[in-house]
């Protein structure tokens, strides 16, 4: 089993929560799709609840801090700084949507929104450093970005992490890019062109994927739970994928690297 603990590297995605109306059924969803055991709930923590996995940290689940928002799940990057990523973030002219403030002894995080619309979180690790389960069944894996400006998503999230990209697919039926931080070894996350994605288009966003033995099960018992299927479970070359939303709208995806299936177009 995967785990870490000690702080990620800066712009790895090193945590990941969903932000919904009522935590607590929020939890008993995940509880019983992931087999997560829940903790937390204190008052002094504003009823933020965690996902654990084998006594370690997979994710959280929180209330909205907003009305009216709509719920999500939200990516967190990893800094050594926060103060000075979210100046990055303007200077690259996107938006601190929540200026930064420590989060007890735990940690100092900001809100943020790239140049695309599309919203993530920072995170500088104090006593909680992130997941600390990862790259298994019922913890997250992948992180994505999903645009339909591409191309200045690329070089915000370059101006501001100084990432680096790897590009996939054919340009035509394709085109995504997968980034790497600064001394990074492997890509940790990707960038998706949905200007070439069938149906209505939707605003930029952070998918999260998170890692499932047998898609077509885990799908099957989302709608079980009273959750809904956005794609159905389909083959692709990184394993068989689904993205379902739970009982109170938030997006996931559910992916099972093991079983790869063909080449992306080139």
């Amino acid at each position: 089993m995967p785990v870490r603990n000690d702080p990620w590297p800066q712009g790895t995605p090193c945590w990941v929560d969903c932000q919904v109306d009522d935590p607590v059924a929020a939890s008993g969803f995940y509880a019983a799709l992931f087999g997560w055991e829940i903790t937390g709930g204190e008052e002094a923590s504003g009823g933020y609840l965690m996902g654990m996995k084998d006594g370690q940290a997979a994710a959280g689940i929180g209330p909205k801090p907003q009305p009216g928002m709509l719920s999500v799940w939200t990516t967190y990057f990893a800094a050594d700084d926060v103060d000075a990523i979210a100046r990055k973030v303007t200077a690259a002219e996107g938006q601190v949507v929540m200026p930064p403030f420590d989060v007890l002894d735990v940690g100092r995080m900001t809100v943020a929104a790239d140049v695309t619309g599309g919203v993530f979180g920072i995170w500088q690790a104090r006593a909680h450093k992130g997941a600390g389960v990862y790259n298994e069944h019922g913890s997250y894996c992948w992180n994505e970005l999903h645009t339909r400006q591409l191309e200045a998503a690329k070089k915000f999230y370059a101006d501001v992490f100084g990432f680096t990209y790897t590009d996939v697919g054919d340009g035509t039926t394709m085109r995504y890019a997968t980034f790497t931080p600064p001394g990074g070894g492997e890509s940790v996350g990707g960038m998706n062109d949905d200007t070439l994605m069938p149906g209505d288009p939707m605003p930029s966003h952070w998918l999260t994927w998170f890692q499932f033995d047998d898609v077509d099960t885990g799908a099957a018992r989302v709608n079980e739970l009273g959750g809904t299927t956005l794609m159905p479970p389909t083959d692709s070359p990184v394993g068989r994928m689904a993205v379902v939303t739970a009982p109170q709208g938030e997006a996931f995806g559910i992916i099972d690297p093991s079983a790869a299936k063909g080449e992306f177009p080139t």
